[in-house]
């Protein structure tokens, strides 16, 4: 028997022909959408923020003057209450830029700013709970929109918590 032999070509290194480098094609399993309660976190999070916004316009105190009843809103109890307002337009704004495409930067967690804001305004609803400012005398209650104001606060740091463990 002869033995044949074949011309066998060894691969170029440099390949003059080729324009422009293509991107690599994705490998692997695409990772599973998550589900239950992790899930829920930017829905949380923007409903909390939406009533966090709009507690500010519900009454915060409440009381009876001479023959006369009276309700503070939260925009009339000071510059915390307006704080409050902007504090969950702020949320509504991260919110509204991630599903419009924008991300921030890697360096900037979204969900470490969300727990960030949401520390504050629930800092800022606390001090208004406990502390009645003294302009707004003789309303010496707390009326209903303080309370829904400290469950949105509390709602808006559950839900960048929960976007927190959805990252991880």
């Amino acid at each position: 028997m002869i033995p044949i032999l074949r011309a066998v070509e060894t691969p170029e290194f440099f390949d003059v022909e080729s324009s422009e480098p293509t991107r690599p094609e994705r490998s692997g399993y695409p990772r599973p959408a998550v589900t239950g309660i992790w899930a829920a976190g930017e829905r949380i999070t923007w409903v909390s923020g939406l009533v966090l916004a709009l507690s500010s316009f519900m009454g915060w105190y409440a009381g009876s003057g001479v023959g006369v009843k009276l309700a503070v809103i939260g925009w009339h109890s000071g510059v915390l209450g307006k704080l409050v307002f902007f504090l969950g337009l702020a949320v509504l704004a991260l919110v509204t830029l991630r599903e419009s495409g924008y991300e921030l930067p890697p360096t900037v967690p979204e969900s470490l700013l969300v727990i960030g804001l949401g520390a504050l305004a629930l800092i800022f609803v606390l001090i208004r709970l406990i502390s009645i400012p003294d302009e707004v005398l003789p309303a010496d209650g707390r009326g209903i929109g303080i309370w829904i104001a400290l469950l949105a606060a509390v709602g808006v740091l559950l839900g960048g918590v929960l976007r927190a463990a959805e990252e991880l």
